[in-house]
């Protein structure tokens, strides 16, 4: 497989986290902004994928630090299933032509942050598995992260509340 230079993903190879990041993201609302969390209610919180495949690719977060759906309560897990809902009502009026939905769940299951539940759901569109991607094995991401960011903040506000 070739490798594509991405500069900007060193700092997730190279910082050496403390703590669970996605528990600190969930106790400091001041800095959201900051932090890409476009959604927060009482059980969870929306937030950019900071590395993502596509453009709009989130995570839906529990602010509660578990590593299945199995240590959520019944009502937590329906809550998030409803936003993961909305949430892909939410892509498609951001222009997602389909969407992949899924968890990662413990380190064998592939998670890169295992300790703590986080639901993916990745925006697809037509085109964006091409030659590109099929002959040199890597994909481009054809947007800017932070305009992205805004829009899916602002149809947060329309789509989650």
């Amino acid at each position: 497989m070739e490798h594509i230079y991405a500069p900007w993903r060193a700092k997730y190879f190279e910082q050496e986290i403390e703590g669970c990041p996605f528990c600190e993201i969930a106790l400091h609302i001041k800095d959201d902004e900051k932090n890409f969390v476009f959604y927060r209610d009482e059980i969870c919180y929306g937030v950019m994928n900071r590395y993502p495949y596509t453009p709009g690719h989130i995570l839906l977060i529990p602010h509660c630090h578990i590593d299945s759906p199995s240590n959520l309560s019944a009502l937590e897990w329906a809550h998030i299933s409803a936003i993961t809902q909305k949430s892909t009502v939410m892509l498609e009026a951001f222009g997602a032509q389909g969407i992949n939905i899924g968890a990662n769940i413990k380190v064998a299951g592939g998670a890169g942050i295992p300790e703590h539940l986080h639901i993916h759901l990745v925006p697809r569109f037509i085109g964006d598995t091409n030659f590109f991607t099929t002959i040199s094995e890597c994909r481009t991401y054809g947007a800017d992260f932070k305009v992205v960011y805004q829009k899916i903040k602002a149809l947060a506000q329309t789509h989650l509340s």
